[in-house]
């Protein structure tokens, strides 16, 4: 085992933790204070490469592995969530998705402009009555000969109205279940699509969250991605690499509140002190930083194994779970360690406990990491 990060992994670490206290922090409250897309920043990152970075250079990827990923993610999620989530959509469900699975003409058209960051890109799978039991599609692709016709509502869309390329899940063949759905790749400009308005969310309240509708969408034969009735696997495979991202993300969320509390545990004094000199403060601050480093090394693990071609689906699905409710943990106890100045906005750590909630909830609730965790170990 090697716990040593290469030189190159410590370098694009500190280059995102450059980005991320250059460009987010500075207007980081103000755009979750008004629900502001970081459309700047996010074209910011696709010029540093970081919105393809385990792409192959071939289709304008870095070329990164996912350790690298892993360690970006965790930096930009320390200062901004609204930024991260976009980007973990466009790497690891949208670009790893098409790089995988896509046709070469797929990539050469949609690909390359996803990985150089020109376009952004998102994943339609979520549904009114299909979350978590996702072979539940409503949304229908009805093969018409040499197109599909898609008709339905996708909803909690991640990049909903900034995304250019859509991959869409929709049934085909309900009589085959799960069998009988598709993955397409629709143009979000195509006649017949409908953005909803943005949801005012709890937290992550700079990206985009839209409802989609599609009315009689004509979506050519040549961008359903694998062969007909592909469409589940390719959701599920996709969603497996997408914990990872998510698990760093959280990871980011309960570093950053961590190092805030530390920070601020150090200047504030009380009883004539520093507050990190009672023991209270010291045995939180302690158990953060165990429950991160646990973290830490359960996401490096799935992304390790990700990287050497192994089966992640457990190890990803186990540092999703564990990275959420780390992140949930830690920055409720960092509003905690900064008392009153936890409660308001300038110090940070509100923002960052109301951004952990969600990744408790999406790519796969905790409620499903666990099922995954239980019938791998119970098999």
């Amino acid at each position: 085992m090697n716990y040593q990060l290469t030189a190159e992994h410590l370098m694009i670490r500190q280059a995102a933790r450059d980005f991320a206290v250059n460009e987010l922090l500075p207007g980081v409250i103000a755009r979750d204070e008004h629900q502001q897309f970081p459309a700047e920043q996010i074209k910011k990152l696709g010029e540093l490469g970081f919105m393809g970075m385990m792409v192959d250079p071939r289709y304008g990827g870095a070329g990164l592995d996912t350790i690298s990923y892993t360690l970006a993610m965790e930096e930009i999620s320390k200062i901004d969530a609204s930024v991260s989530v976009c980007m973990s959509v466009n790497n690891s469900l949208v670009c790893w998705g098409l790089e995988n699975f896509g046709t070469e003409e797929q990539k050469q058209q949609y690909l390359i402009p996803l990985a150089t960051g020109q376009v952004i890109g998102a994943f339609l799978l979520s549904e009114p009555e299909a979350g978590s039991d996702a072979t539940s599609q409503r949304t229908t692709a009805e093969d018409k000969g040499d197109h599909y016709l898609l008709n339905g509502t996708k909803n909690w869309i991640t990049n909903g109205n900034s995304a250019g390329v859509y991959l869409v899940i929709a049934q085909t063949h309900p009589e085959k279940g799960s069998k009988g759905i598709n993955a397409l790749i629709v143009d979000k400009h195509a006649p017949g699509i409908t953005v909803g308005a943005k949801e005012n969310k709890l937290g992550i309240r700079g990206s985009d969250t839209h409802s989609i509708m599609f009315q009689d969408v004509k979506v050519p034969k040549a961008n359903r991605i694998g062969e007909d009735g592909f469409g589940f696997k390719f959701a599920m495979k996709t969603l497996a690499g997408g914990r990872i991202g998510i698990a760093s993300q959280a990871l980011g969320i309960a570093s950053g509140a961590y190092e805030l509390a530390l920070q601020y545990a150090k200047q504030r004094k009380a009883f004539g002190k520093e507050i990190s000199q009672h023991q209270a403060i010291q045995f939180k601050l302690a158990d953060m930083a165990t429950q991160i480093e646990a973290a830490r090394l359960l996401v490096h693990k799935a992304a390790w194994e990700k990287d050497q071609h192994l089966d992640y689906t457990l190890s990803g699905s186990m540092a999703k779970v564990f990275a959420s409710e780390t992140a949930m943990a830690v920055t409720v106890e960092a509003v905690q360690i900064h008392g009153g100045y936890g409660y308001v906005k300038e110090y940070h750590v509100e923002r960052l406990m109301r951004d952990a909630k969600i990744t408790q909830i999406y790519e796969g609730t905790s409620e499903v990491q666990r099922i995954v965790i239980s019938r791998a170990i119970l098999a």
